[in-house]
């Protein structure tokens, strides 16, 4: 009975039957851990999972152990450590650490000063999740056939407007402060998070500053180890 008033409502629109499925956000919904109701929450309205980058910075400091009275006083300057990137991503990674050296103690105006000390400075960058392949925006499939009743013809549409998510990417900002004088480390240390790529890039001042503001929350908790030439 219902495929003849399928049948039925075919004929009146000509043979045509276009059928276009409505694209809705899904609703986050109340209820524990695992099953559908998780599944609805992580899942777009196309079934795609939603990946999200990773809000937390994970941060590993060391302090030399004969570094005592060292550490935070006199002058500092602030240079590329040796085969990092590009200079072009290095300027406002270099102001958030500056910031934070001024913060502990240090003098950051002097510059070019034969004695004193060096913070040495890193940035790597590493996908987490690829950029998604693009898609097609209208998709779809046409069947037609023949009846006792003559022709038809039916055509069913997908249209997906979504813009395919950019890179998640994880950032690495590496620190290693030594004596000018003798050359050995006196404190190292990095910080790491995670940016959508398109959301904040990769040489953006607020990654930065979260990273070098996380880094240098461990400078005095940082872990005694045997000196590093």
């Amino acid at each position: 009975m219902i495929a003849k008033l399928l049948y039925c409502a075919a004929l009146i629109v000509s043979g045509l039957a276009v059928s276009v499925p409505v694209v809705t956000q899904a609703q986050p919904v109340s209820g524990g851990w695992g099953g559908p109701m998780m599944n609805q929450r992580l899942r777009g309205d196309d079934g795609r999972r939603l990946s999200q980058p990773d809000k937390r910075i994970a941060v590993e400091a060391f302090r030399s152990s004969d570094s005592a009275g060292l550490l935070g006083k006199g002058a500092i300057t602030v240079a590329a450590a040796p085969g990092a990137e590009a200079e072009w991503k290095l300027p406002v990674y270099e102001a958030a650490v500056v910031d934070q050296l001024a913060k502990l103690g240090y003098d950051t105006a002097v510059s070019g000063a034969e004695g004193g000390q060096i913070a040495q400075i890193g940035i790597t960058h590493n996908v987490v999740v690829p950029e998604e392949v693009k898609r097609k925006p209208v998709s779809g499939a046409m069947e037609v056939g023949v009846s006792n009743r003559g022709n038809y013809t039916a055509m069913a549409l997908n249209v997906d407007l979504t813009k395919p998510r950019k890179a998640i990417v994880a950032t690495r900002l590496d620190v290693r402060i030594r004596d000018k004088t003798s050359g050995r480390v006196l404190w190292e240390g990095h910080a790491e998070a995670q940016t959508r790529e398109d959301d904040e890039g990769l040489n953006n001042g607020a990654v930065a500053a979260r990273l070098a503001s996380a880094l240098f929350a461990q400078f005095e908790d940082a872990t005694v180890v045997a000196p590093v030439g």
